[in-house]
């Protein structure tokens, strides 16, 4: 496939190989971008915004209803590409691809919501004959960079609020997943998108990612990605907006009151979903003493059932990981707290990019799979005395991105939520519960702003304010 630049796919002789991580395979090549081209792409959405904040909002929710439309028409289309070049299952894919849809149309209705309101300017002495109002007004060429684990989706979530809101995008995707993406831009164009508006480099993040969030040309840059990588941007940026979500080390408490079928079950589906690969999947499990030998029972027999292989098997429930660096470094990982005392309870297996989902137990505090983001499918499970011990551990690290808790105390479940240092609390749910209207995102390490349709057309947007003098 060819990348995107000031209404042009363009090709390049030094190509980038996208590769299946499951066999291997090139299943296609995109250009190796550069410099030269983060500056075109930068300076055709400079000319872009021009047109896009001239758009009447009727126009931006048709292009985006449009677009939602192809991608449903091309659904399928979609989830094999999902599939092929990244982690996910055939069926988590095509559930990826439907959420694109939703997250588009959403931002179409979004788009006729950007609201002001008027000022009581007359509440100052001296201004009484003073009326007036604000309005929302874009903020002109944000810069989306964005991840391997939700390749298509997570692409909508910066695109459509960008759109809605009357700016201009230069979308830089995950190198090792850019085909989603550039699909996606294909559906833009179709439905009718003015060129310039929309640009799409594809490359390495260390070649051209300093170039693009140092621009001064850049107003905001929205990035989802790794902690390390968003403290770079951050030195680097300047003054513009900055967004990120940068993962988290979600919690689970369980309480001898839940209901233990519903939490290991949802337990289970969230840790071990995109192999892991999930900001917002289950990582630390702390259960109440009297019912912890059940639960884990319970969970590590539902691992055990978990069918890893070939993504595009309709029966399959987990594929690799995104490459077999990914998969090598969890194993030592898990290498590392076995050493320090874990037990493996289940899992522990690796070939290729395939590892296979693992569950531990007795695992000592500070250890990586402990304190940092695994991304990947390991969980650990810990017994705790009491509410109270759980949000403690819960809190002990440096992330908060989601946290959940299964209980049927409502006055516990009011305690947690109170007391978790996280951007969402789900209550008899697992961490990775989460609809495309929502606002999304978390405190510490976790990250700065909100995603969320609505959320980050609030962040993509500045408000003007307009004051009349009357002669009255």
């Amino acid at each position: 496939m060819k990348m995107l630049i000031n209404g042009e796919w363009i090709d390049k002789n030094e190509k980038i190989e996208v590769i299946d991580p499951y066999n291997g395979e090139v299943i296609d090549t995109v250009p190796r971008g550069t410099v030269e081209d983060v500056n075109r792409a930068i300076s055709a959405a400079v000319e872009g915004f021009e047109i896009s904040k001239k758009l009447p909002v009727h126009k931006r929710v048709a292009i985006l209803r449009k677009t939602a439309q192809i991608v449903e028409e091309k659904m399928e289309e979609f989830a094999q590409i999902i599939a092929r070049e990244g982690s996910k299952t055939i069926r988590e894919a095509r559930k990826e691809a439907y959420r694109c849809t939703v997250t588009l149309n959403v931002a179409a209705d979004e788009a006729s919501r950007i609201l002001g309101e008027t000022i009581a300017f007359d509440q100052a002495v001296g201004s009484e004959n003073r009326r007036g109002y604000y309005y929302r007004m874009p903020i002109g060429v944000i810069a989306a960079i964005t991840p391997f684990n939700d390749p298509l989706n997570l692409v909508a979530h910066k695109l459509g609020p960008a759109i809605a809101g009357g700016n201009s995008v230069v979308l830089k995707p995950a190198t090792v997943t850019p085909l989603s993406a550039l699909k996606l831009g294909e559906a833009f164009l179709e439905a009718g998108l003015p060129p310039k508006i929309l640009n799409i480099v594809t490359g390495y993040g260390s070649e051209i990612g300093d170039a693009l969030v140092s621009d001064p040309r850049i107003r905001m840059v929205s990035f989802t990605g790794g902690v390390e990588a968003g403290k770079h941007i951050t030195k680097l940026a300047g003054l513009k907006k900055i967004g990120m979500e940068l993962g988290s080390n979600s919690p689970v408490i369980v309480l001898a009151d839940a209901d233990l079928d519903k939490a290991v079950e949802s337990s289970v589906s969230g840790a071990f979903w995109a192999a892991g690969q999930n900001c917002l999947g289950v990582q630390r499990i702390y259960v109440e003493k009297p019912i912890y030998e059940d639960f884990v029972k319970k969970f590590v027999e539902r691992t055990k059932q978990y069918k890893v292989g070939p993504k595009l098997d309709e029966d399959c429930d987990m594929g690799p990981m995104i490459t077999e660096k990914e998969a090598i470094r969890i194993e030592q990982w898990v290498e590392e707290a076995i050493k320090a005392g874990a037990k493996v309870e289940c899992g522990h297996k690796r070939e290729g990019a395939i590892y296979w989902p693992t569950v531990l137990t007795n695992v000592p505090e500070g250890v990586k799979v402990d304190c940092q983001e695994v991304f990947a499918p390991v969980v650990s499970i810990y017994p705790i005395e009491d509410l109270d011990e759980g949000i403690r551990k819960s809190n002990a690290v440096d992330y908060g991105l989601h946290a959940a808790i299964f209980t049927n105390d409502i006055n516990k479940a009011f305690k947690a939520i109170e007391e978790l240092e996280v951007g969402g609390v789900m209550v008899n749910d697992s961490t990775d519960y989460r609809v495309d209207a929502m606002p999304f995102g978390g405190v510490k390490n976790s990250g700065l702003g909100r995603e969320g349709i609505k959320f980050a057309l609030l962040e993509m947007t500045e408000p003007k304010v307009v004051m009349f003098n009357l002669d009255i």
